[in-house]
C-alpha cells in the first residue's frame, strides 16, 4: 500500500519545512508556497488531505477550499485550515466555509500529526521513541525572523 499523501500549501517557507519535517516519515509530502500551485497540484494529484494557510498570495486559502469544494472532483478531499490570524470566529466561518477542519499556528508536532491522523489514520513514526515527531531546527530557515508555524 503506498503512503497517504498530505499537501502542505503555506507561503512562509518555515512553516512549510517545518509540516513537512514532522510529517514526512510517515505520510508522502507535497508543498505549494502560494494558492495557486496549491490548487494545481490538489486538482492533479487528489492528495488524500491538504493543510492550507489562510492567507497567501496568488489565491488565498479561503478561495482554494471553495474553488475544490464546488469541483466535483476534488471536493470529497478533506480540506484543514491553518492559520496564524486565529481570531474569535474564524474556526467556525472556516467550517462554515467548507474545511473540514482546523488548526491554529503555532502548532507543536505532536498536535499536527494528530490532525493529519483525524483524517488519514493513525501512522506510526519511522524512528520510534519519545522524539518521534523531533523537528531538525537547524534545517529551518526563514528571511522572517522570529516568526514560528
Amino acid at each position: 500500500m503506498s503512503a497517504r499523501r498530505v499537501l502542505i500549501a503555506d507561503d512562509n517557507e518555515h512553516n512549510r519545512e517545518y509540516a513537512r519535517q514532522v510529517l514526512v516519515d510517515a505520510w508522502a509530502v507535497l508543498v505549494a508556497g502560494e494558492g495557486q500551485e496549491a490548487l494545481e497540484l490538489a486538482r492533479r494529484e487528489r492528495p488524500d488531505l491538504v493543510l492550507l494557510d489562510l492567507s497567501m498570495p496568488v489565491l488565498n486559502g479561503w478561495e482554494v477550499a471553495r474553488q475544490l469544494k464546488s469541483d466535483p472532483a476534488t471536493a470529497g478531499i478533506p480540506l484543514v485550515a491553518c492559520t496564524a490570524h486565529a481570531m474569535a470566529g474564524d474556526r467556525e466561518r472556516a467550517l462554515a466555509t467548507g474545511f473540514d477542519g482546523y488548526l491554529a499556528k503555532p502548532y507543536r508536532p505532536h498536535e499536527l500529526v494528530a490532525c493529519v491522523e483525524s483524517f488519514l489514520g493513525p501512522a506510526a513514526p519511522a524512528g520510534g521513541g519519545d522524539d518521534e515527531w523531533a523537528v531538525d531546527e537547524s534545517r529551518l530557515h526563514d528571511s522572517r525572523e522570529g516568526e514560528a508555524p
